[in-house]
């Protein structure tokens, strides 16, 4: 938390990695402070935006409330803060004869707070974060959870407290401490992804040997061996150990293995064995969404995603006025978007003090080559790179993932150079 954290208003919870209510507070107090939750106007969704040269504006079609009234704004520019992910709906796969099952299914991003599995068979489908997040939260309730897994994610625990950040918070002012601790979290994750993807043998050694610390003679490397090296996919953090905690209490077993089909009591997995189940849980993960499922013309012409290229990882070619908070798939999304708002901050500067009312990145491509926009292995990104822009081969069009040069790209660099186009 204290990089996914605002820079602007650190985090104080004494806890490192925070649960959900938590992290909420800390956006409310946050958006209060600075009066922020008083700019926002709530229950308005943007469903299309029309750029028009003649009149240098964006034209907003927007739906106000449940009531669905149609409302029209026009604004100079747009910064699109709507993340890449389709929050109405998870990613679900379709099962072999899903509806047979009796019991409840539930994707994590529905989740129903009403519904009690109190002494309850549970099923997790899924190995990422929300996986690992799930089982030794469930198994707290449920009489006991398997987490079922195609494949295996790379699991790395942490204490919940960092307790180098709390105790510099007691011996320096807190404007120091923060500083402090802010560069070290963000170097440790920089250096320890970097030594991920230069030495994968090792990191994927040093990993394994961790997990194996955790469980004891519980360890079986079929649950935790994954077949891709380290940061392919994200890594997935456990604080304090929990899961494994449950798996040696026996309140969680790890099943790898693929679905035959679903049955009335539960799960037929391919090698034969029947996983009995109150509840289903689908973590499957999400789809990805662009522009928060809104479309976008310029000039009467529909704007096709995955024909763009990303200027610095914040602006897009042939779109005028328009920029994007996209963060890191290798560190906090914090960063990056902290990153691209004061560069968006400099260029509005920059343009009113020049006179400017409109700038468009122009691709050449002619120099540059195209290349896909992330260098992951996920599945929600493979499933979507028909719609993901693309990145170019070489600076200012190519994004890094690196905190470090995207600084300096974003927060040193001049504003005008042979990509950008003033009017």
């Amino acid at each position: 938390m204290y990089t996914l954290g605002f820079s602007f208003y650190p985090w104080k919870n004494p806890q490192a990695i925070a649960d959900g209510p938590s992290i909420l507070s800390y956006i409310q107090e946050t958006a209060a402070h600075f009066g922020i939750d008083k700019k926002i106007q709530f229950q308005h969704r943007v469903e299309h935006l029309e750029w028009s040269s003649l009149t240098q504006r964006w034209t907003l079609h927007i739906m106000v409330g449940d009531a669905a009234q149609a409302l029209v704004v026009e604004a100079r520019f747009v910064f699109m803060c709507t993340g890449y992910y389709d929050y109405q709906k998870g990613h679900t796969p379709v099962f072999p004869n899903q509806e047979s099952f009796g019991g409840r299914i539930m994707h994590p991003q529905h989740w129903d707070t009403e519904y009690e599995y109190d002494n309850q068979r549970v099923i997790i489908i899924g190995s990422g974060a929300t996986a690992v997040t799930l089982a030794p939260e469930l198994a707290k309730k449920a009489e006991t959870v398997y987490m079922l897994q195609r494949s295996p994610t790379y699991i790395m625990t942490l204490p919940r407290e960092d307790a180098v950040a709390n105790a510099l918070k007691r011996i320096l002012p807190q404007k120091w401490s923060s500083r402090i601790i802010r560069k070290k979290n963000i170097l440790f994750s920089l250096y320890f992804y970097q030594a991920s993807r230069k030495w994968p043998k090792a990191i994927r050694k040093l990993l394994l040997k961790g997990v194996k610390k955790e469980l004891g003679p519980d360890y079986e490397e079929k649950h935790f061996s994954p077949r891709y090296n380290p940061w392919d996919q994200r890594l997935c953090l456990v604080p304090d150990g929990d899961l494994f905690e449950a798996i040696k209490k026996g309140q969680v077993e790890m099943v790898t293995d693929t679905i035959a089909s679903f049955v009335p009591e539960g799960i037929k997995l391919s090698s034969g064995r029947i996983l009995e189940a109150d509840l289903i849980v689908t973590a499957t993960g999400l789809s990805i969404q662009l522009l928060g499922g809104m479309t976008a013309a310029v000039d009467g012409k529909q704007v096709k995603t995955g024909d763009l290229h990303c200027y610095k990882g914040v602006l897009f070619s042939g779109i005028p006025n328009f920029a994007v908070a996209i963060g890191y798939t290798n560190a906090s999304w914090t960063l990056k978007c902290d990153l691209n708002a004061q560069y968006v901050a400099r260029l509005l500067s920059f343009m009113a003090q020049k006179g400017h009312k409109v700038v468009t990145p122009q691709f050449d491509a002619e120099r540059f080559s195209s290349e896909p926009l992330l260098d992951f292995e996920a599945g929600y990104i493979k499933r979507a790179q028909s719609i993901l822009p693309n990145q170019g081969s070489e600076a200012p069009w190519k994004v890094y993932q690196n905190y470090l040069k995207d600084y300096k790209a974003l927060r040193k660099s001049k504003l005008e150079d042979a990509y950008l186009e003033y009017e």
